[in-house]
């Protein structure tokens, strides 16, 4: 269709739907029965005029809120994917500021997230250390969720999940697998010393460590092993891991009673309760 007729056919659109709408002709030209504004304007096609269609006030208005819907739906499918991709424990999911309560751990999650670009910029990592249930995991998946709602990419695994999945892998599929960490901006690794304490684990949990520390992308470590045991390790052997990994972080402590024997404790309870005679 050549573009005259394209002109043409806009034209026989706006004039058919002047009945429906209560639209009416102004100064030759079809205006909007509710906004009255044009519908259609003049324009000069190979030297001659054309009366075209256009949008009136109330159908730009229209189409301009369905485009904002649209595009909003489009950000909430990426972080979605971003959520999905990055964060391999659905559990974590939760782990949210609105779901956490304020204390000085929350706080400092949410300073690290507001001044993100840069701490990215100076590839500043943290390392969250203490006894278990004291809110490692759940700080480091706040950051996660945090980020990735503004759209930063993050991945949140444990040493475990990666050296299993590099069993089998022959080298140059280890070098992709450890590349694929590292295209995430932020790389939080759950539970260091977990893992199992053979040769093969401990060279992949270097090459992981020594792998980002290259990448020059900051990453975030939680760990139920002591600030002494890091610095000062009974074996030669995981000297090299904890010192880049000091090197890269800031060490946090977590003090306080397990959070999850409260929990434990308080769902007990209740049971005492259901049970009483």
């Amino acid at each position: 269709m050549m573009m005259p007729d394209i002109l043409e056919e806009l034209s026989q659109k706006a004039q058919s739907n002047m009945q429906d709408n209560k639209d009416y002709i102004e100064n030759g030209l079809l205006h909007c029965g509710k906004c009255h504004t044009a519908k259609q304007c003049v324009v000069q096609l190979f030297g001659q005029n054309k009366i075209v269609y256009c949008l009136c006030k109330c159908e730009k208005e229209k189409r301009d809120k369905e485009l904002a819907e649209y595009l909003r739906d489009e950000e909430l499918r990426h972080i979605e994917q971003l959520k999905i991709s990055g964060i391999q424990d659905r559990n974590i999911y939760n782990f949210t500021f609105e779901n956490a309560e304020e204390n000085g751990y929350i706080n400092k999650a949410k300073k690290y997230c507001e001044n993100w670009e840069e701490i990215y910029k100076n590839n500043n990592g943290l390392l969250l250390w203490g006894d278990v249930g004291t809110g490692k995991t759940f700080m480091a998946g706040c950051i996660a969720n945090e980020l990735i709602k503004n759209k930063v990419p993050v991945m949140m695994t444990s040493l475990v999940k990666i050296i299993n999945n590099l069993q089998g892998f022959v080298i140059a599929d280890k070098n992709e697998y450890l590349n694929s960490l590292n295209r995430f901006n932020l790389l939080i690794l759950d539970d260091l010393g977990a893992e199992r304490q053979s040769d093969f684990a401990l060279e992949q949990v270097f090459n992981v460590i020594d792998s980002r520390y290259k990448s020059g992308k900051p990453v975030i470590i939680t760990t139920n092993l002591s600030l002494q045991e890091l610095k000062n390790p009974s074996d030669i052997k995981y000297k090299r891991i904890y010192d880049r990994i000091l090197e890269m972080c800031v060490p946090l402590q977590f003090k306080g009673e397990s959070k999850r024997k409260e929990k434990s404790q308080a769902k007990l309870n209740v049971l005492k309760e259901l049970f009483k005679d």
